[in-house]
């Protein structure tokens, strides 16, 4: 059974633009979660897709240098570039990642393909179901087959979050979610917002080094100053886009 993780990523940000190539502790966030996905076990390959747009040509510039092969394709229609990643690198299941996640934990990431790899009947598994963990840990994985069905289905927002359309049917899909316990999902290490990038530029010199959820999770508890920085961001819904 074999899995490839495939890390979605373009410069176009709406709200930060250029987000997934800031420097953050002194490398290009995109780095963070290539190295991620690649220290993850389970993992066959890693994949980043990204878009036609030459203004995404840093962006494959940079996958190709940390040993990532490249998938390009529509800008809008995040679907259509993993159907094309799983054409072109056949695999069972895609682990879904997004570039703008810099602290994605590895064995968080392997947790999801083991847990799946037992049961592959799972047409979806993730940690975001029944969300415990930190927006901005997540990690999702879905079976070729139910992405292939998918790609015939969905239309509007479903084919700009890939998933969607997966978690939203479960009458068709089957679906396993993992949580952790105690809950920190009051907590947000993504990378949308200025307000988001204060957080993790302290976030990142508060760790020194370390990188596991736990790790995240207790340095932001110890640090209420850092969690003020970006609680004002509301997420964007997903009809936004």
């Amino acid at each position: 059974m074999r899995v490839n993780a495939v890390v979605q990523a373009r410069t176009g940000s709406t709200r930060l633009p250029g987000k997934v190539l800031r420097p953050l502790g002194g490398r290009p966030v995109l780095d963070w979660v290539v190295r991620a996905a690649q220290a993850a076990d389970g993992i066959d390959r890693v994949l980043v897709a990204t878009s036609n747009d030459p203004g995404d040509d840093p962006v494959a510039t940079r996958a190709e240098a940390l040993g990532a092969a490249v998938v390009r394709g529509p800008e809008d229609d995040v679907l259509a570039r993993f159907l094309l990643a799983l054409e072109r690198h056949p695999c069972d299941a895609i682990v879904r990642l997004t570039a703008d996640c810099p602290l994605l934990d590895p064995a968080l990431i392997g947790l999801v393909v083991a847990a799946w790899r037992q049961d592959p009947g799972y047409d979806y598994v993730a940690t975001t179901l029944v969300r415990t963990l930190p927006r901005g840990l997540d990690v999702e994985l879905a079976a070729a087959r139910a992405l292939v069905d998918l790609g015939g289905r969905a239309h509007g927002h479903d084919r700009v979050h890939v998933t969607s359309g997966l978690y939203a049917d479960p009458d068709r899909y089957r679906l396993l979610g993992l949580v952790v316990s105690p809950a920190a999902d009051d907590l947000r290490v993504t990378l949308d917002t200025p307000e988001d990038a204060a957080l993790l530029d302290g976030l990142v010199e508060e760790l020194a080094g370390r990188s596991g959820w736990r790790d995240v999770v207790d340095a932001l508890r110890r640090r209420p100053d850092l969690v003020v920085r970006n609680a004002a961001v509301a997420q964007k819904p997903l009809e936004a886009g």
